[in-house]
């Protein structure tokens, strides 16, 4: 599939034909530089590699600096690779939100937000142990029991406990596409995508 590197602007919402207010989010699409591409005889698959973001020289290691040379472009920040476009694509193309149309729909890749280390109820929804009575005192937020006594002496793997929560990679799938603004590289999709302001994300089609 073909789709373009872009980052998560903010949310807002819009009005359709019939009144409706729809919450929807700007993402800035764009414009992506065809740094590599994959072939079946070379590297076993096709695939189309697009940078975004510029990057600062001095940061860029000696071996991306060529590649980015070879391509005929500056260093970039993020590199994705996808599959198919429905053109044939050289190197040092550009990508744009051109390549999508108003009323399509798109799956969006991001990081989810970090929320650090979380408890049962904030992680997995847990209700808690019960009423304040009963001698409760302090442990309402407790996850519980975690497994029986003599047999099997030991916590079973996948138990749902406290932990790291967030940062992981999201997809959101079939978000229509509402608005397209070209001229300033924006394209706007319906609901909300994963991922804090300024975070880059992947428009797939």
């Amino acid at each position: 599939m073909s789709g373009i590197i872009g980052k998560k602007v903010g949310m807002t919402s819009l009005f359709n034909e019939e009144g409706k207010n729809i919450p929807c989010t700007v993402i800035e699409a764009g414009p992506c530089v065809v740094t590599q591409i994959r072939t079946e005889e070379k590297d076993g698959y096709s695939a189309v590699q697009l940078g975004y973001g510029e990057a600062k020289e001095k940061n860029t290691t000696a071996p991306l600096k060529g590649h980015f040379a070879k391509a005929g472009t500056t260093p970039k920040r993020k590199l994705v690779e996808f599959k198919t476009f429905p053109d044939q694509k050289s190197l040092g193309d550009t990508v744009d939100v051109t390549i999508f149309e108003v009323g399509e729909f798109v799956d969006v890749v991001g990081t989810s937000k970090g929320k650090g280390f979380q408890g049962v109820m904030k992680r997995h929804g847990f209700g808690g142990v019960g009423g304040a009575t009963h001698g409760q005192h302090n442990r309402l937020r407790a996850p519980g029991s975690l497994g029986a006594s003599s047999w099997p002496s030991r916590v079973f793997k996948g138990m749902r406990m406290a932990g790291r929560m967030g940062g992981d990679r999201v997809k959101i799938q079939n978000l229509q596409v509402l608005k397209i603004y070209a001229d300033q590289n924006l394209i706007v999709v319906s609901g909300s995508i994963p991922g804090a302001k300024g975070s880059y994300v992947i428009v797939d089609k």
